[in-house]
């Protein structure tokens, strides 16, 4: 089975976890960490002969063209990851369309070819956001992976199918890759990247992969670049954002050199293309969460 490879290249300062201490207009005097981070990455999958998808930030792009380059003479995918790390359901119509337009063109203008898929920041692209889905189509994007089946403060959809699936917009049909997850105790545990991989002991993300596999599905394994870099600052954020950030942030390279060399991994072009699509439609799990305060209550793990 070979799985999906991501990585969500972005800086350190651009996460939403710090949205409320760092601003957008702040980005230009931050410490850049982002190069040194991302070269780190391609060189242990170098070694690996393991090839990747990076979903890039635009903003990012167009101040480290040569990076974005030195992905493409290195044989990895480049996908987009919009323009300025704006959640996609705070954004107007028009607001996503701009940024999804500039996201790809700085690509573009760099790579010498087109976008084929595309990730939310913070996973904020719902099923039902008909709007956003057709800007994607409009702008030549087959695939996207922002689906998370789970219950987040910020993010997740419970209900959503949990492999790779065909999206309906209007007359064009988009592939959707969610983040992967495994059934425990009747509900859906998320697995294999981000935060995630940082709490999990190894074992943990290993097991859930091979799960995932034994279902006969590939498993997509994300990470951040600033998730193997322990050195970058420490903003003056909330106590728990700065657990969410940094937790377990001093083992990530090593979990992923073991991933790589425990599975077979793909850029997520690849591994869509060898898939059979499950149905788009809500799972008949049986999962129903209490809802408090419009908020639902779960007793997984909340600190990522």
């Amino acid at each position: 089975m070979i799985n999906a490879l991501t990585v969500d290249l972005e800086e350190w300062f651009c996460v939403s976890n710090f949205g409320d201490v760092i601003r957008r207009e702040d980005w230009p005097r931050m410490e850049s960490r982002v190069e040194g981070s991302t070269f780190e990455l391609l060189d242990l999958l170098d070694r690996h002969r393991v090839s990747a998808t990076f979903f890039v930030l635009g903003w990012v792009a167009e101040r480290h063209p040569d990076l974005i380059r030195a992905l493409v003479d290195r044989g990895h995918e480049v996908a987009s990851h919009g323009y300025s790390h704006r959640l996609v359901y705070e954004q107007t119509p028009g607001q996503f369309e701009e940024d999804i337009e500039r996201s790809i063109e700085v690509l573009a203008g760099l790579t010498g070819t087109g976008c084929e898929g595309y990730r939310a920041p913070s996973f904020s692209l719902r099923r039902n956001m008909e709007w956003a889905w057709k800007v994607l189509t409009g702008f030549g994007i087959r695939y996207d992976s922002s689906v998370f089946p789970v219950v987040h403060d910020r993010y997740g959809e419970p209900d959503a199918p949990r492999f790779p699936f065909r999206h309906r917009c209007g007359s064009v049909a988009m592939m959707e890759f969610p983040l992967s997850t495994v059934r425990l105790s009747g509900r859906n545990l998320p697995i294999a990247g981000g935060g995630y991989l940082r709490l999990y002991p190894y074992g943990v993300t290993r097991w859930g992969i091979r799960k995932i596999n034994a279902e006969g599905q590939p498993a997509v394994v994300y990470l951040h670049p600033w998730e193997i870099d322990p050195g970058q600052p420490k903003p003056r954020a909330p106590y728990l954002r700065q657990i969410r950030h940094r937790i377990g942030i001093h083992s990530t390279k090593q979990k992923l050199d073991r991933l790589l060399g425990d599975f077979k991994f793909a850029p997520m072009r690849e591994v869509l293309a060898g898939v059979v699509p499950v149905e788009n439609k809500e799972q008949q799990s049986g999962y129903s969460p209490k809802v408090s305060n419009g908020n639902p209550e779960v007793n997984l793990p909340r600190l990522w």
